[in-house]
């Protein structure tokens, strides 16, 4: 698990970093497929929060699975597409925060905000209700963001979603759907009685029985209409009328055509002139938390006005108009049983808490994360301590501290490893990471699951199950082995047909064949990320010329500094014999289209006109559509550096071009500002076509 240093919500170190984006993407997972994710989301908001922080200050060490700007954690799947992106929502935790992001809002916009509402952030799944002439014909889960599943089959099992509106008009309704109280209670008599396991909370009830299919039995849900939008069939009078109300006016008009809002509860939708009047009406919602008949995880504050979310814009995770305030952490006081030692991909070891199970906001909690030994010898923790553990609202969950004054004397300390846990070998206790000896070799299976991900190799059909299979027959010792594997060898394997290893052989052959980038991430050197790959790769071309730099040649790389370098040049030394056998297997290690620097060590011009993107630095915002909408944000930046341009993150004076999709917001409009080139995703695939499907 993560490990923590300083306040709350701190990642420590890279191991920590990854750990963090690790439970992340599982909690999501879990959340999205089943409904029945172990974390609360106050709990997987904070451990976002934590990752991004930790991204922006190390931004050449972002993870290809980092949640991190993606709706829903980039976990949820879907293939209805939205009419216009569904988004989730930024979070602040404090009134210092939230009157931070006001201003920012104001700043946006250039002028004070109009007014804003006020409504509860109620604690269910996103949705929306396409009607058609006052029919409801279809329901789509948020999914992430660009498209969502098709949970039709629903119709009519949730209250305030009429399958007819007051008039025949065609719209799409958005809100959340939940279970309250009462239908949570009968929902678990009803699941108990057809031989179910209850539900662990009503938010996870209501995510499973949104996508539940063939039950003997349904539930009842209720659903809260937060917003309202036109349809491509809508009449341009009521399209228009809908972009132009107020927040407050659309959720009027909605409760009209007999739509369920808040407005009815005890803790209707409000506006507030000021922000402060906004936060006394947080306060006020915050205080019937525990009275109301339903689940809130905080309160959600929007810009009113049309206008005012116009110009403050959307960012590609969530709009920069509305904001969640959520409601404070959640503690309670439990046994630590044991402490289990973890091995990571590059042979950190990482302790983590073993607890007596506790029931923290809605779930289960049974661990939670230490930081390192010198952490729990300065923190005098114990096996049998009754601890502090914190989960909703912090990393989750977390042993904060042991409840000293109830000792009973039979306390032991905790025995920190004399060998490595994994493998048996040496510990090397020089700094505060305790780590393996043998490194990556120590956890061979975590590290050739890293290898062959979607933005390194990229080779599908190699999960974690089949690594393990590998690993285990003694056929994989490390990621090279993986391009002598034979037809013969993947047929011994349990559960490995004829098709299934053709198919896996296939794309292990392909993957030979990706950019010196992708094997540079493939590698996982400590301190790169995918974009310090990218630029490794390009500046020196092959990785023979990379292996033989010295430090002072590696600064010269955009975004590499004298101590990265160093961490670098080690690497790639202790790495000498992997990348060995990689090119004794045929693995590519050479970027197309880029050229190794010239002796005085500049960056040689690239042959040829080096592509339509030569001399540009390219940014991408919005939803990708056309020929481009699969492709990952990752993915697009490669794509502009194959064509011979420079992906960048923030719009500037030196943006040469702006590629906006559905959704573009503050970086659009800076875009127009400074006069900086526009294009659609489709333009911007024709321009580069040729480079597209290109690796």
């Amino acid at each position: 698990m993560t490990t923590l240093a300083g306040s709350a919500g701190v990642l420590a170190d890279d191991a920590a970093y990854a750990a963090a984006v690790e439970t992340a993407v599982a909690a999501a997972g879990a959340y999205y497929a089943t409904g029945e994710s172990a974390l609360d989301d106050d709990a997987y908001d904070r451990l976002v929060r934590a990752v991004a922080a930790y991204e922006a200050a190390h931004p050449d060490r972002v993870l290809p699975d980092s949640p991190s700007g993606k709706v829903a954690g980039g976990a949820a799947v879907g293939d209805v597409p939205h009419t216009v992106a569904m988004l989730s929502l930024d979070n602040v935790f404090s009134p210092e925060e939230f009157i931070t992001w006001t201003a920012s809002v104001e700043r946006r916009t250039g002028r004070p905000v109009a007014g804003w509402s006020v409504e509860p952030k109620l604690d269910g799944l996103a949705m929306a209700a396409r009607y058609r002439d006052g029919r409801l014909v279809q329901l789509v889960t948020r999914g992430d963001g660009s498209a969502g599943e098709d949970v039709s089959h629903a119709i009519g099992a949730i209250r305030g979603l009429p399958e007819s509106l007051a008039e025949p008009v065609t719209l799409e309704v958005r809100g959340e759907v939940l279970m309250t109280t009462e239908q949570f209670e009968q929902a678990n008599a009803v699941r108990v009685a057809h031989g179910g396991a209850p539900f662990v909370n009503p938010r996870n009830g209501a995510a499973g029985s949104l996508r539940a299919k063939d039950r003997a039995y349904t539930v009842e849900m209720t659903f809260f209409c937060y917003g309202a939008l036109p349809l491509p069939a809508t009449s341009q009078e009521l399209a228009a009328q809908l972009r132009e109300s107020t927040h407050t006016e659309i959720l009027a008009r909605a409760a009209a055509l007999g739509v369920h809002t808040a407005a009815d509860t005890a803790v209707p939708p409000r506006t507030a002139a000021t922000a402060q009047e906004a936060l006394e009406r947080v306060a006020e919602i915050a205080g019937l938390r525990a009275e109301l008949p339903f689940g809130i995880d905080g309160v959600v504050i929007k810009a009113d006005s049309a206008a005012d979310q116009r110009d403050a814009g959307s960012g590609s995770r969530a709009p920069r108009w509305a904001i969640a305030f959520k409601l404070p952490a959640v503690e309670k006081v439990t046994t630590l049983l044991a402490v289990e030692w973890n091995v990571g991909r590059t042979g950190i070891i990482a302790p983590r808490a073993v607890l007596e199970p506790v029931r923290i906001d809605g779930s289960t909690v049974t661990y939670a994360t230490l930081h390192n030994p010198a952490d729990i010898t300065r923190r005098d923790l114990r096996v049998g301590d009754r601890v502090m553990v914190y989960k909703a609202g912090d990393i989750i969950p977390r042993v904060e501290a042991p409840v000293a004054h109830l000792r009973t004397g039979a306390e032991q300390p905790i025995a920190f490893p004399d060998v490595c846990p994994q493998c048996g070998s040496e510990i090397d206790t020089s700094e505060q990471r305790w780590r393996c000896v043998r490194g990556r070799a120590c956890h061979v299976v975590a590290s050739i699951s890293y290898a062959v991900g979607r933005d390194q190799l990229d080779i599908e059909g190699l999960g974690a199950t089949r690594v393990v299979q590998l690993v285990d027959a003694g056929l994989a010792a490390d990621v090279a082995d993986l391009f002598t594997l034979t037809r013969e060898h993947l047929l011994s394997l349990e559960r490995m047909g004829e098709t299934s290893t053709d198919n896996l052989l296939a794309a292990i052959g392909a993957a030979k064949d990706r950019p010196l980038s992708r094997v540079l991430a493939a590698l996982g050197v400590r301190g790169t990320g995918r974009s310090i790959s990218r630029r490794l790769a390009r500046h020196f071309a092959t990785m023979a010329e990379l292996c033989s730099a010295d430090a002072e040649a590696i600064q010269r790389v955009d975004g590499i500094g004298a101590e990265k370098a160093r961490v670098i040049v080690d690497e790639l030394a202790e790495l000498g014999p992997l990348i060995a056998k990689l090119t004794a297997a045929g693995v590519n290690m050479t970027e197309p289209g880029a050229t190794p620097p010239a002796i005085d060590g500049a960056q040689a011009e690239p042959a040829g006109d080096g592509g339509p993107l030569t001399g540009r630095t390219v940014v991408v915002t919005g939803a990708m559509t056309g020929s481009l909408e699969k492709l990952s944000r990752n993915q697009m930046n490669e794509l502009i550096e194959r064509a011979g341009g420079k992906a960048s993150s923030g719009v500037s004076k030196r943006t040469t071009l702006v590629v906006a999709g559905e959704g573009a917001g503050s970086k659009r409009a800076k875009a127009e500002d400074l006069g900086v080139p526009l294009m659609t995703p489709e333009e911007f695939a024709g321009l580069v076509a040729e480079y597209v499907d290109g690796e």
